[in-house]
């Protein structure tokens, strides 16, 4: 597997590379040999936010975390990494294997933080999803605004609902974007409180004026019944 390790107004230094190296050695044995795992550390003025991504997955798988210590950042993002590529290789097997059933959405979830309701989604979350995203507008303040809009192109995935949310869990974020695969349509699936999940959809055909069609579904409904 190939490791990279790249900074955000910082400079990685010869002995955080070897650090980083080192504990990569440990999660290394779950990732497969044609996988790149890249680390990208960025320095804010409190703080420093660690960002692991394995790429060539599909899902992708991401962790990320922050703290005053760089290594103790690090540290805590290999932890959420290890910990999602053991669900992901655990989930794999389920698959390969069906007389047993799927892991359950709480099971699956149980370790990932609830969607806090005092909190607009776009402050919980990390803004990169992996290291294919093409930043369309540079780091720089192009007026006198303090509010400034990043704005960023992914590659449209056509996705079942589970898989979807499966997409969502690897990542580690409170919501995906995807195409439908069964309706064709651009949406968006998100966490809800507790153990359930929202979808939205946009379809150009519906009535302005209409009443928001809602149904409830159950995860892996089929595979279970399979």
């Amino acid at each position: 597997m190939d490791f990279s390790i790249y900074g955000r107004n910082v400079t990685v230094s010869d002995r955080y590379r070897e650090y980083a190296e080192e504990k990569i050695a440990k999660i290394e044995p779950l990732v497969e040999k044609k996988h790149r795992l890249e680390a990208k550390v960025t320095k804010q003025p409190s703080e420093v936010i660690i960002e692991l991504t394995v790429l060539g997955l599909k899902p992708v798988i991401r962790a990320e975390a922050s703290s005053e210590d760089k290594f103790a950042a690090f540290d805590a993002a290999a932890r959420k990494l290890a910990e999602r590529l053991r669900r992901a290789r655990d989930r794999k097997k389920v698959h390969h294997q069906g007389h047993q059933r799927p892991t359950a959405v709480h099971e699956a979830t149980a370790s990932l933080p609830v969607v806090r309701p005092d909190t607009p989604l776009y402050l919980q979350t990390a803004d990169d999803v992996d290291g294919r995203v093409a930043d369309a507008v540079p780091d720089q303040k192009t007026s006198d605004s303090p509010v400034t809009i990043r704005r960023k192109v992914f590659p449209a995935a056509r996705l079942s609902l589970d898989d979807a949310v499966d997409a969502m869990e690897m990542v580690g974020h409170d919501f995906y974007l995807f195409i439908d695969e069964q309706s064709s349509t651009p949406s968006v699936v998100y966490r809800r409180r507790g153990w359930t999940y929202g979808v939205i959809s946009l379809d150009e055909a519906c009535d302005e004026d209409a009443d928001v069609q809602e149904e409830e579904l159950s995860y892996r409904s089929a595979s279970a019944s399979a």
